[in-house]
């Protein structure tokens, strides 16, 4: 007869310490999230799934700093390394190599979207939100003047404003060739640093328009962080969240200025057909037999204008305000 109190127990005595967690690979993972490419879907989708599945999800609240000195580069991905494990670790930034520091290299995820449709997503947005109200939206950015807030597209396209021109334009291609000031610059060194960045550190990068095949790839891929996600996407209590929004005004430029604009993002739609053929092969590798859906945008948009992208959610710039209901399943450093 022994008697045992409140904190004690004789399990260590017996046994011995108990056996360490045995870690799933990978066990570090970063999505280095593109704006504007459905990344607010998958960041409520990773809040149900991190508390299924017990990993340690980190978002960052910062949305506008893609772009790190050396210092704030090594400052980030020491804090990176230090989240317990297994974790995955989501922000709005520009690729970071891990090993050109001597830091253990995570495993990089992304998803990008049909540049065009991306950035109109990007231009409505700005100037008038989403299902949360106009009005809204017109309180949350007081900076912006009328005639900045209703320009034509048009007119910014075809009279060359800044926001409709490059580098502006030039968005998706940086978040994978890096932090080096030469990925911000249009242009062949870019566009090749950005596919063999993907094709060295990123297990895979999906494309927004082929969403449900993305999420049964990393399903497939990455069991122990997204095991049962498409069955969350596709439920009723999800799919009654991801009605709510949709990005207000959106409209197609007229057929001349989709032509500059395309013109002017040929860099960016080179890396998109790159991704798209790249995740194909990937599907075809595995087995996953879908019906792949034709680019929304190429030389035959001349025939055809309609913005085919989906909208699972408009995402990123205001994600907290609509995911107070998963604050609990965030982990915050």
């Amino acid at each position: 007869m022994f008697a045992c109190f409140a904190g004690e127990s004789t399990y260590l005595d017996d046994h011995g310490p108990p056996a360490p967690r045995v870690l799933p690979f990978p066990s570090q993972v970063v999505y280095n999230r593109v704006g504007k490419c459905g990344s607010r879907t998958v960041v409520i989708l990773l809040r149900l799934l991190a508390e299924k599945h017990q990993f340690n999800l980190v978002s960052s609240e910062i949305h506008n700093k893609t772009r790190l000195t050396k210092h704030e580069q090594v400052d980030l991905m020491k804090n990176i390394s230090k989240i317990p494990q297994p974790f995955l670790y989501t922000r709005h930034v520009h690729f970071l190599n891990f090993t050109r520091f001597r830091i253990e290299e995570p495993v990089y995820i992304n998803i990008i979207r049909d540049p065009i449709n991306r950035f109109l997503s990007n231009y409505f947005f700005r100037r008038f939100g989403d299902w949360r109200g106009e009005q809204n939206h017109l309180i949350r950015t007081p900076g912006m003047k009328d005639d900045e807030r209703y320009l034509d597209i048009n007119v910014c396209i075809l009279e060359n404003y800044p926001e409709c021109s490059n580098p502006r334009v030039f968005y998706i291609i940086p978040y994978f060739c890096g932090q080096h000031p030469q990925c911000r610059e249009p242009g062949v060194w870019a566009f090749e640093r950005a596919k063999q960045n993907v094709l060295e550190n990123y297990l895979l990068v999906g494309i927004l328009e082929e969403l449900e095949d993305v999420l049964l790839m990393l399903e497939r891929l990455l069991p122990h962080y997204f095991s049962g996600v498409l069955n969350i996407y596709k439920s009723p209590e999800y799919r009654k969240m991801g009605n709510m929004t949709g990005t207000v005004r959106k409209h197609t430029p007229s057929l001349e200025a989709l032509k500059v604009l395309y013109h002017r993002m040929r860099y960016e739609y080179e890396f998109y057909n790159f991704i798209r053929d790249q995740f194909h092969l990937m599907k075809k590798k595995i087995g996953l037999k879908s019906a792949s859906q034709p680019p929304a945008y190429s030389p035959a948009f001349l025939r055809e204008l309609a913005l085919r992208t989906p909208e699972p959610l408009d995402e990123d710039e205001e994600l907290d305000s609509d995911l107070e209901d998963a604050n609990s399943w965030l982990v915050h450093t």
